[in-house]
């Protein structure tokens, strides 16, 4: 038995085998990709460089369901074990109620292979409670707990262990000498100058997880202040570890590691849709899955793809992304922080006070119109950036109060209110729907009179007058209010465009 992952989840494979008198031959069938074909001169040469018997019949191996397609190279394992029990090397009850997969090399020892985690928790799921994997990848498999699993180096030593002759120890997890990822260099809130009200935005949006754009002239320090999120979001939980660990391991991005800090993925205006959405050929998560839990840092956001720009629209709202393809239909999560820069005008200085724009009128109301109405009204915060003068630059550190450290404080007691009202289940305010806000998000009535008399005067559609709410909680989250107050709606009615 084996596990096909498709999309974020996947199936259970049997792996079947038949053994006839015929002309020496081995057939795959089961709608296995060109990997799997290829299996069948790996698995001989690994069971004959193992010294273990590759039986001269027609060998016929099947992967059910027929009908669904298998991708991958960690059918090696399954297949050559198939082999070892038509031929009577392996007796069928020594490999019951137990998970295997893994590639293999042509001398017979494994190779790591991706989506292990995804592999660990669907057998789990099936109710199996052992799984077999390459020693590589044992590690991230451990995130999936109460399951036994067993780290194989090679497919000699996964036959001793079935026949009891030598045996292989279940790996446990050790905390103490268990690695961990280093926080990206990037900066904090100490190293950027001035920009107190773009500082306060990332402030908020971090504590609710709220997007957030910051346009100004170029030099202002937006992409820098951008940065700075990463040292400030809470650290992942245990189910946030899986979740994002699944889907860097499905994209190929990591083997056997685990993912411990919050993804940071900024792709480059030139990327293709597919690259951001998801898909291709065999679908696989795209940027915006990528940084699931975490930010997605789109630069100079105006340069980016109409197209690419406008299919962020729905996963914005429903925190995941659906990839249909002729052959195949995934889902993924993607709930991401959307956090971008932009530019005034074409040359960056419309509004300057001490440069001089080049650009028309109407090259400048192009430039901006090439943001939708629709994306800009899913975006919490709009802060305008303005530049730092120069002698603001060099002031010394020892005059700057520690704004990265006062800031953590304010944003783990808002992560704490936030945990204690949504019962420990993790949903942050800018996740909450419309049901949620009348019963999570109380607004006094001075607060809920100025809202009414803000939203008819700036127009504000629906969407937007709950986001000014989202925004009023986190701030109040952060003043340690349970209400929200007047000064809380005042501020967050600051932030929309």
């Amino acid at each position: 038995m084996t596990v096909a992952p498709m999309g974020f989840d996947g199936f259970i494979v049997e792996v079947e085998s038949d053994a006839s008198k015929s002309l020496p031959s081995l057939q795959i069938v089961g709608l296995g990709n060109k990997a799997i074909d290829e299996a069948k001169e790996r698995v001989r040469s690994a069971i004959t460089n193992s010294l273990l018997e590759f039986p001269k019949k027609r060998i016929t191996i099947n992967l059910a369901p027929a009908e669904l397609p298998k991708d991958g190279a960690h059918y090696d394992v399954p297949i050559a074990l198939a082999i070892l029990c038509v031929s009577g090397q392996i007796q069928q009850k020594e490999v019951d109620g137990a998970i295997f997969a893994g590639e293999l090399a042509l001398d017979g020892s494994l190779r790591p292979i991706k989506g292990a985690i995804n592999i660990a928790q669907m057998a789990k799921q099936a109710g199996f409670n052992r799984i077999f994997l390459p020693q590589q990848n044992v590690e991230q498999a451990s995130l999936i707990k109460d399951i036994e699993i067993f780290g194989i180096t090679s497919i000699k030593q996964l036959f001793l262990h079935l026949k009891k002759e030598v045996l292989v120890k279940p790996y446990i997890s050790d905390i103490q000498t268990d690695h961990v990822d280093k926080i990206p260099a990037h900066p904090l809130l100490d190293d950027v100058r001035g920009q107190d009200q773009a500082k306060r935005a990332i402030v908020i949006a971090a504590a609710g997880h709220h997007n957030l754009l910051l346009a100004g002239t170029p030099g202002a320090g937006k992409t820098m202040i951008a940065k700075t999120l990463t040292n400030l979001l809470p650290e992942l939980t245990a189910d946030e570890q899986i979740a994002v660990t699944k889907i860097h391991s499905l994209a190929g991005k990591i083997n056997g590691e685990i993912v411990r800090v919050r993804p940071f993925r900024s792709p480059h205006h030139t990327a293709s849709p597919v690259s951001i959405v998801g898909g291709g050929n065999n679908p696989k998560p795209g940027e915006i899955s990528l940084a699931h839990t975490g930010v997605l840092f789109l630069d100079e956001l105006p340069e980016y793809p109409r197209s690419t720009l406008e299919s962020l629209r729905q996963p914005m709202e429903d925190k995941k992304i659906d990839v249909s393809r002729a052959n195949a239909h995934v889902t993924y999560p993607a709930d991401f922080m959307l956090v971008a820069t932009m530019n005034p005008c074409p040359c960056g200085y419309f509004g300057d006070k001490n440069k001089e724009c080049s650009c028309t009128s109407n090259q400048i109301m192009a430039y901006q119109k090439r943001l939708s109405g629709p994306l800009l009204d899913r975006i919490d915060l709009v802060v305008n950036v303005s530049r730092v003068p120069n002698e603001a630059l060099l002031i010394p550190d020892s005059l700057i109060n520690s704004q990265h450290l006062s800031a953590l404080k304010q944003i783990i007691i808002a992560t704490k209110a936030q945990n204690m009202r949504y019962n420990n289940s993790y949903i942050y305010n800018a996740s909450l729907n419309n049901n949620d806000i009348k019963k999570y998000a109380p607004l006094s009535e001075e607060a809920k009179s100025l809202l009414l008399k803000a939203a008819d005067r700036l127009k504000l559609s629906a969407r937007s007058y709950f986001k000014v709410i989202k925004v009023a909680r986190t701030i109040a989250d952060l003043a340690g209010e349970k209400d929200i107050l007047v000064s809380h709606i005042s501020e967050a009615l600051q932030y929309r465009k």
